[in-house]
């Protein structure tokens, strides 16, 4: 005989969220104006100078971030902005 106050280990829990349903997690989508501006903002840093205006810790992070945040826009217009930034740093890089 079954206690009724020990739950049978075999059967499915029937205990519900105590939070409700799971909602789904939000999706981040940045707005592309504001990651146009960010991106013509670094890019007009980097043709201003004559020779590279950051220090060697930012040249890498713009070097990792600039060309992840193409990818929020056009195709098109993403790969001209990596092929501008990457002229750019290495035009700084040989002065």
């Amino acid at each position: 005989m079954v206690s009724s106050r020990q739950p049978d280990l075999f059967q499915a829990d029937e205990q519900t969220d105590l939070f409700g349903e799971e909602s789904p997690t939000p999706e981040y989508r940045p707005d592309p104006d504001s990651v146009r501006a960010e991106l013509h903002k670094i890019l007009a840093e980097a043709r201003a100078a004559e020779k590279l205006p950051w220090e060697p810790r930012m040249v890498s992070l713009y070097r990792t971030i600039f060309p992840q945040m193409t990818n929020w826009l056009s195709d098109e217009e993403g790969a001209r902005l990596r092929f501008e930034f990457e002229t750019e740093i290495k035009r700084l890089e040989a002065a």
